[in-house]
């Protein structure tokens, strides 16, 4: 078995990841039948990024707070760990964002993509899915739209709901809205076309984040969720990915 590795910077994960290449062949992330992934939560996020493109699927052990994505970290036995490792494919989102100068800018997000005011000011944005005008004119601090994988993030910190994993569907939650009065957000089909129109993007600036790419001052963000990129994440059969949904949905 050819392992790569990613690590944290924080000093616990650099000690672990010298203490793992000590006691395995280590190839470079792109001749590796799978990356190993030390760290927490943000890490797997940014090796989720770095290695959009590569085959091979990601191992994360936990060297953070949550690990949420991630598996106990153990020394021993990462091979027949791998090996005996279920395998579970997530999809992310295409942002494409247009800012007020006309640039264009395109940006993955394997969490969320999400809207929030720049000053003091109230967005006002346009809500469109699948090409049919759904909200005239939502006023609000901001707006997400997540993943499943992503739901139990940001997503839920703003009162959006946990996704099933395999629900095939994406959140849309606001933040803090104001007009529409307490609109709840919408569950979608994963297949939606998703586009915010930010009404006097000047005067009311907006930004656009995916994940942890900013685009400032967006005037037209589309939003959907692409099947021809997709990454593997491996989870120990003791605590599958699904289990820990649920733990999250009714124990928070």
């Amino acid at each position: 078995m050819k392992l790569g590795f990613f690590a944290g910077r924080k000093p616990r994960a650099q000690k672990a990841l010298e203490e793992l290449k000590s006691a395995y062949d280590v190839v470079a992330p792109e001749e590796a039948d799978t990356i190993v992934v030390l760290g927490g939560d943000g890490t797997m996020l940014r090796a989720l990024h770095a290695f959009a493109d590569y085959q091979a699927p990601l191992y994360g052990m936990n060297l953070g707070t949550l690990g949420f994505l991630l598996n106990a970290h153990e020394k021993d036995n990462l091979e027949e760990r791998i090996q005996n490792a279920k395998r579970f494919t997530i999809h992310p989102l295409i942002m494409k964002a247009i800012d007020k100068d006309g640039q264009k800018h395109e940006e993955l997000a394997f969490n969320e993509v999400s809207l929030l005011r720049e000053t003091h000011n109230s967005a006002k944005i346009k809500v469109h899915v699948n090409d049919e005008l759904r909200i005239k004119e939502l006023v609000c601090d901001g707006v997400m739209v997540s993943t499943p994988v992503g739901s139990t993030a940001y997503n839920s910190s703003a009162g959006g709901p946990i996704l099933p994993l395999q629900a095939n569907i994406v959140a849309m939650t606001p933040i803090s809205a104001f007009r529409p009065r307490r609109w709840p957000g919408a569950l979608l089909k994963n297949n939606s076309k998703i586009k915010f129109e930010i009404s006097s993007a000047v005067e009311r600036p907006v930004s656009a984040t995916a994940d942890s790419k900013e685009v400032r001052d967006v005037k037209e963000v589309s939003i959907c969720e692409s099947k021809k990129i997709s990454k593997s994440l491996l989870f120990d059969p003791e605590n599958p990915l699904q289990e820990r949904v649920f733990k999250e949905q009714f124990f928070g």
